[in-house]
């Protein structure tokens, strides 16, 4: 596993330097792409999605095997559901609010865009609250829907 982790750092090292290098860290890039001035980090943006839609594609109909792991390459087909549009619009909403966006934070911060640590803030109590929230989930017996409100199910 330390393998594993130590090429995990440096791909992530190395997509933080191309996020900088890409200016996604840019807060002036940033704003003009919000306010619909500039559709490079949109462009930008959407030849990264068509690369990895052809590349997964490929590697999975070659039968392809992850580096690390010799696992084969899988990817899951799922409908998007409410939480995906309302984590989607509090993502949006917080990016354009923050003038920051959440990837390269680091980067950010080296640059001296200071609010970048209220970002930072948002998404370490966005994850605590997200795993308080599972683990109470974990924690209650099954629940059911009643009339809207969620009852203890009867046993049986």
């Amino acid at each position: 596993m330390t393998r594993t982790k130590a090429t995990a750092a440096l791909f992530g090292a190395a997509f933080g330097f191309l996020i900088s290098w890409g200016q996604f860290a840019d807060p002036d890039r940033i704003r003009d792409m919000l306010l619909l001035r500039d559709p490079y980090l949109y462009l930008m943006m959407a030849s990264a999605v068509a690369v990895g839609f052809v590349g997964l594609r490929l590697l999975t109909r070659r039968g392809a095997r992850a580096f690390l792991t010799g696992r084969p390459i899988t990817y899951e087909r799922t409908r998007p559901q409410p939480r995906h549009f309302a984590g989607a619009a509090i993502f949006g909403v917080g990016w354009s609010i923050a003038d920051s966006c959440p990837a390269p934070i680091a980067a950010q911060l080296t640059q001296g865009v200071v609010w970048s640590v209220f970002t930072i803030a948002g998404i370490w109590l966005g994850i605590l609250l997200f795993l308080k929230r599972q683990e109470r989930r974990e924690q209650v017996p099954e629940r059911r829907a009643l009339g809207g409100l969620a009852v203890d199910k009867p046993p049986g």
